[in-house]
């Protein structure tokens, strides 16, 4: 049984060696293949006259400062998306503060909280997180007016 078992293990290597050893075959192929037509481009390209071969150097760089320049307008857009959902999210945050310093000119002096020595502490991380942050009740807008500011 042992011996069947070990002949069994020796065949399933042999046949994902030889999948394996198939696979690299078929991308040396398709390489070679992909070479040959390069070599065959770059004489094709050198039996060209100079000012062929200019135009077709500039006619790639056109395609290329295109394309990057697309990738730039696309990149343009989200940020200035990023940009008015901020603006539109700080002015929230403003009117709550507007409201809530308010709220505590109405109240008695002696009622106040004293925020005077309070700071937030915020530690800023290599990476982008979106979390949740645990804080008192009572300390909400002294949080709100210090994310703000």
């Amino acid at each position: 049984p042992v011996l069947r078992l070990l002949e069994a293990q020796l065949q399933d290597q042999r046949r994902d060696h030889e999948e394996q050893l198939e696979t690299l075959r078929n991308q040396l192929d398709a390489m070679q293949e992909e070479l040959h037509n390069q070599q065959q481009a770059s004489l094709q390209t050198l039996q060209l006259s100079p000012e062929v071969q200019v135009e077709l150097g500039l006619q790639q760089e056109i395609t290329r400062l295109t394309n990057e320049n697309l990738d730039l307008k696309e990149s343009v857009e989200k940020l200035e998306k990023n940009e008015k959902k901020l603006k539109k999210q700080l002015k929230i945050y403003m009117k709550k503060v507007q409201d809530f310093e308010a709220s505590q000119a109405m109240l008695p002096a002696d009622r106040r909280p004293h925020d005077s020595n309070m700071q937030v502490a915020v530690q800023r991380k290599e990476k982008d997180f979106q979390g949740m942050l645990e804080y008192c009740k009572e300390d909400e807008p002294l949080l709100i007016r210090n994310l703000i500011t």
